[in-house]
């Protein structure tokens, strides 16, 4: 009878020890955090941030066109002139993984209308070419190639096409069309962005395309894709092919101001639409050579200009979409890997070393009760540039501001960059920067990232105020950064670009 008791006992101190360690444990809990902020309409989908977040993606413009040194196939050429002997895709996603590209896009059809895969609605493709005696699928070739290094692909796929006989039929050519999308879409796995390109010439049959039930057909097959077009519905077109978006430059517009292939609405694309009702946000398209196809009498741009539009695209909140054309070999050639190579290692260099890290972050008050950390200060400096971020109180709305203070030594710099949390939309609408008291910067947008070159001799100070002085809603800033740039030497005709 007492082993029985002593057993109960030791039970029951078991238990109230157990209960005792619950109730402990639950008091150390906190149930009053105070919460994030209520996002501002419009938001961008998991697709669209992942996409934002490359920075950099690369086009592969390859057909006909690369033989017979053109820019715009006339629809007349013969696919015979289509042999590249020394065809290597894997080759060319080697060049885009050591350029830091995780998305590379291939024109499977431009505006000549030769299809780079062996479609069944249409002869005029690798079919009926020399290459592989005409069993070769450059289109599954680059997908098999992209698959392997782990890069996500898009294809281009013109809705202008100046070689089949269907264009201006409108019916006729709508369902060729829908049928090579769906080949297209149906056959090589895995699509991250399908490209509509609005342009057409002037002498072109006048036709109506169904782009509603191409998006609707895109959609349906391939259910995260991104829809790329001027006027989307995923991505916009930025307005230009110089590799520059506005100043302003918002992820947000109306779609229903915009038309596919119109004229007059570069310039709304190019700065977007602090009233926007749509998540729309611009690709800057732009090759590294003059033209978008391989000549053989051009190069590659030097590594400056691919600086500039690098600020003046990813820098103004925009995904740079850089062309790198394929030789006539069917090789990417050796002077456009070096430029890319000193491209990848000077973003490296620049990017690899952000002076805030070692600093004292302070600002004018902090979202809370200032003893957690969810909206601290010094989250502008951790490693997630969306969901962590500085948040000032509702009531420090008008001009908040956080400030970079060096504890000791003066720091050397040149650029200063700037993320919103963009998941929780676009707020800033205008910015200023003070350096020791004084003020260097007057900007506008930030979006997902900012970037102020400040020239190539820079600044030495200590103290780096960011103030905002306009919102559509609270300012929420994920990074902040104070970067040195020794490569930039600017070219001063795209500076007169940049500005235009």
């Amino acid at each position: 009878m007492a082993k029985v008791w002593i057993q109960l006992l030791i039970t029951l101190n078991i238990i109230h020890s157990f209960s005792n360690a619950k109730l402990i444990k639950t008091k150390q809990l906190s149930y009053d955090a105070t919460p994030p902020p209520l996002p501002i309409l419009p938001l961008p989908t998991y697709s669209q941030l992942k996409w934002q977040q490359r920075e950099i993606i690369m086009f592969f413009h390859f057909g006909v066109n690369t033989f017979t040194n053109s820019e715009w196939g006339t629809g007349l050429e013969t696919p015979s002139v289509f042999n590249p002997t020394g065809l290597n895709t894997s080759q060319w996603i080697d060049v885009a993984v050591q350029a830091g590209i995780s998305l590379t896009i291939l024109t499977a059809k431009h505006h000549d209308g030769f299809c780079l895969w062996p479609s069944k609605y249409t002869d005029h493709s690798v079919i009926s070419s020399p290459w592989k005696d005409g069993h070769g699928d450059v289109v599954q070739e680059f997908v098999t190639s992209a698959k392997a290094r782990g890069v996500d692909v898009g294809l281009y796929l013109s809705p202008w096409d100046r070689h089949d006989g269907r264009y201006g039929h409108e019916k006729e050519y709508n369902e060729y069309y829908l049928a090579q999308l769906q080949e297209l879409l149906k056959r090589y796995g895995n699509v991250s962005e399908i490209w509509f390109d609005g342009a057409k010439g002037t002498n072109a049959p006048n036709m109506s395309y169904y782009f509603l039930d191409w998006f609707a057909m895109v959609k349906e097959l391939q259910g995260s894709i991104n829809i790329f077009s001027d006027a989307g519905p995923d991505i916009r077109w930025v307005g230009n092919e110089k590799g520059f978006a506005g100043d302003t430059c918002w992820s947000i517009i109306n779609r229903t101001s915009l038309s596919i292939g119109s004229s007059g609405i570069e310039g709304y694309l190019n700065t977007g639409d602090p009233q926007g009702t749509d998540w729309l946000p611009p690709e800057c398209d732009v090759s590294i050579r003059p033209g978008w196809f391989w000549h053989n009498n051009e190069t590659a741009k030097p590594l400056s200009e691919l600086l500039q539009i690098y600020y003046n695209s990813v820098g103004r909140n925009c995904v740079l979409l850089l062309n790198v054309p394929p030789n006539s070999t069917g090789l990417i050639s050796e002077i456009d890997i070096q430029r890319l190579t000193e491209f990848r290692t000077a973003l490296n260099k620049i990017f690899s070393h952000n002076l805030a890290h070692d600093c004292l972050l302070e600002a004018s008050s902090q979202r809370g009760d200032n003893t957690g950390n969810d909206f601290e200060p010094r989250n502008v400096v951790d490693d997630d540039p969306l969901w962590t971020y500085w948040a000032p109180t509702e009531a420090d709305s008008k001009n908040p501001w956080i400030e970079i203070i060096s504890p000791n030594e003066t720091l050397k710099f040149n650029v200063i960059m700037i993320q919103e949390a963009i998941g929780l939309g676009q707020r800033i609408k205008q910015h200023e920067i003070y350096i020791d008291g004084k003020k260097v910067v007057s900007g506008t947008t930030v979006g997902y990232k900012r970037l102020h070159w400040l020239g190539q001799d820079g600044v030495a100070a200590k103290r780096v105020r960011i103030q905002i002085t306009e919102s559509r809603d609270l300012p929420l800033i994920s990074s902040v950064g104070l970067l040195y740039d020794p490569y930039l030497h600017p070219v001063e005709e795209l500076v007169q670009r940049s500005k235009s």
